[in-house]
C-alpha cells in the first residue's frame, strides 16, 4: 500500500483506492539506452538485448537496476531518474529502525516489532507513519548517509510515500542488505530479508516474476497513483540461486493504472532471471 496524501492536494493513496484527477499516460519519451557490463561479455549482451526488447513499446517512464555479485554483472537505465517513492520505501524506513536500535545495542520492542511486520510484510500505511514520526528526519537521513544513499530525499512533512529514490540508491540498499557492511549488523540485515521475504502472496508480484523454484525471493513493492505521471509503481528484489546472487530494482510511472505497470516491471524480471539462470 501506499501513504494518504492531503485531499486539498487531490493527491491519493492506492491503500485509499479514492478517484482522483484523471492519470496521465504520457508517451514514451526517446528511450536511453540501456548499459549492461558483466564478467562475462555473452552475458552482458545477452541482458542488454533482453531487457531492451522486453521494454519495447511500454509505455511511462521506466527505470531498471541489476546487480549480480557472482559474475560482476551490472545493468542499469535512467538510475538518476528520481521517483515518487510509495511503499518501497519502507525497506528504508525499517532499516533506519534497526541501524538506529543498533546504535546502543538495543533490540526491537514488540511493539516495533509488530509495527515492522505490518509494514513490510502486508504494506501497512498505518504502521510506517508510525514509525516515520518516532523515528524523526534526522534518523531517517542519518541512516542514508551512512548508507552513501545520497540521491534519496525524505518525504517532508511526515509524507514518507513522496520521498525522491532512485535506481542507484535503491540498489546501494539491496547490496547493504545482501552482504556483510559497517552499516547494518548480520542480525539486522536478516531480519530485514526475512521480512520482505514473508510478504503476503497478493503483493509478491514484480521482480520476482520469472525466478525459478530454487531461487531464494525477497520483495518488496510500491504503487502511488497521482494527477500528474499516472500510476508511480515500483518493485525493489534480492535473490539468491546456487549459481548467483542478485538484486533487482525497477522504478516506473506514467503507468495508465497499476497493473500496466507491474506488467512492465514483470517483462523485465522474467528476461533477467531467464538470462542469469542460463549463464
Amino acid at each position: 500500500m501506499t501513504q494518504g496524501i492531503s485531499r486539498r492536494a487531490r493527491w491519493v493513496a492506492a491503500g485509499a483506492l479514492a478517484a482522483c484527477a484523471a492519470a496521465v499516460t504520457p508517451a514514451s519519451a526517446a528511450t536511453p539506452a540501456v548499459a549492461c557490463t558483466s564478467g562475462s561479455a555473452t552475458l552482458a549482451t545477452k541482458l542488454k538485448k533482453d531487457i531492451t526488447a522486453a521494454l519495447a513499446n511500454r509505455k511511462g517512464t521506466i527505470a531498471v537496476g541489476l546487480y549480480d555479485r557472482t559474475t560482476a554483472t551490472t545493468c542499469s537505465l535512467r538510475a538518476g531518474t528520481a521517483y515518487d517513492s510509495a511503499s518501497v520505501v519502507k525497506v528504508t524506513v525499517l532499516s533506519t529502525l534497526l541501524w538506529d536500535a543498533q546504535k546502543t545495542g538495543r533490540a526491537l520492542t514488540s511493539r516495533e516489532k509488530s509495527l515492522a511486520t505490518a509494514m513490510i510484510t502486508k504494506s501497512d500505511n498505518t504502521a510506517t507513519s508510525t514509525l516515520w514520526k518516532q523515528l524523526g528526519l534526522t534518523k531517517v537521513k542519518g541512516f542514508l548517509t551512512a548508507a552513501g544513499m545520497t540521491r534519496t530525499k525524505p518525504g517532508a512533512n511526515g509524507y514518507w510515500g513522496l520521498t525522491q529514490i532512485t535506481v542507484t540508491d535503491e540498489q546501494k540498499l539491496m547490496k547493504l542488505l545482501t552482504a556483510h557492511n559497517t552499516v547494518l549488523t548480520d542480525d539486522s540485515r536478516w531480519y530485514v530479508r526475512k521480512l520482505m521475504g514473508d510478504v503476503v502472496s497478493s503483493q509478491r508480484w514484480g521482480t520476482p516474476y520469472g525466478a525459478g523454484s530454487g531461487v531464494l525471493v525477497h520483495v518488496k513493492n510500491g504503487w502511488l497513483q497521482r494527477s500528474t505521471h499516472g500510476w508511480r509503481v515500483h518493485s525493489v528484489g534480492t535473490f539468491k540461486s546456487s549459481g548467483h546472487d542478485y538484486m533487482i530494482t525497477v522504478l516506473t510511472h506514467g503507468n495508465s493504472t497499476m497493473n500496466y505497470g507491474i506488467t512492465t516491471i514483470q517483462g523485465v524480471a522474467k528476461a533477467i532471471h531467464k538470462d542469469l539462470a542460463a549463464s
